[in-house]
């Protein structure tokens, strides 16, 4: 399976100081609160510069052109949501559970989609044409290495990461559907979703059969809601 080239950093300098850290999350800030008030056609550094309360060129230090700012902000986006995944994993002392661990993967994604500013718009990537668009190979990525690491699986595995990029791929579809007809997320498309879920990767994830077979009784008893959290 071929992963398209990564995107260059959309940074022009990285802040070393604290103070040019801090400014540069308060231009993201900035950034997300105006892209959910005003979406991504109508964002300008002019206005994030304004709302951040920084000169204006403090934000051309950092970046060129508005695209490299919201592609910033997705990578923060990314990188928060690595983090809230590891955070609800690593606070437990019982063994990882694959599939509670799917749980946690889906319900860090609907919590930030209902909570963090501008998420709805740029969730870990920025509008771009289809082909283009990579996001979902990163967060295939970083999600399998989770995962591999706690399961002892072999991250290197390309049979796994496909399984993990198609698991990605098939989620994100449903979850803009399950936002696109309900603003809090449809909850039945949500279950249906964590049910998919768990039945495909049981294919990979559960000791048994690697050809499919019986993949229906590979996800398990779910309760009524299809797992934890959802809707």
């Amino acid at each position: 399976m071929q992963q398209p080239t990564p995107p260059p950093a959309p940074l022009r300098r990285v802040p070393v100081q604290r103070r040019s850290a801090q400014r540069l999350a308060r231009i993201l800030d900035a950034c997300a609160e105006l892209l959910e008030e005003t979406g991504y056609e109508d964002l300008s550094t002019r206005a994030v510069a304004g709302r951040a309360q920084v000169p204006i060129g403090s934000v051309y230090r950092f970046f060129p052109h508005k695209r490299a700012m919201a592609e910033a902000l997705a990578r923060r986006n990314l990188d928060a949501y690595a983090d809230r995944i590891t955070a609800r994993l690593s606070a437990s002392a019982e063994p990882l559970v694959w599939r509670h661990a799917m749980d946690v993967v889906l319900d860090e994604y609907l919590a930030m989609k209902r909570t963090v500013p501008g998420f709805a718009l740029v969730e870990f990537t920025v509008p771009a044409p289809q082909e283009s668009r990579q996001a979902n190979y990163e967060v295939a990525d970083r999600l399998r290495e989770l995962f591999a690491g706690r399961l002892g699986l072999d991250a290197t595995d390309e049979g796994l990461r496909t399984a993990f990029l198609v698991a990605v791929e098939t989620a994100d579809a449903l979850l803009q559907l399950a936002f696109r007809t309900d603003p809090g997320g449809d909850p039945a498309i949500i279950t249906e979703t964590r049910h998919l879920l768990r039945a495909y990767l049981g294919r990979y994830l559960d000791d048994g059969p690697a050809d499919g077979t019986d993949v229906g009784t590979a996800a398990g008893p779910a309760g009524p809601d299809g797992g934890v959290g959802a809707g």
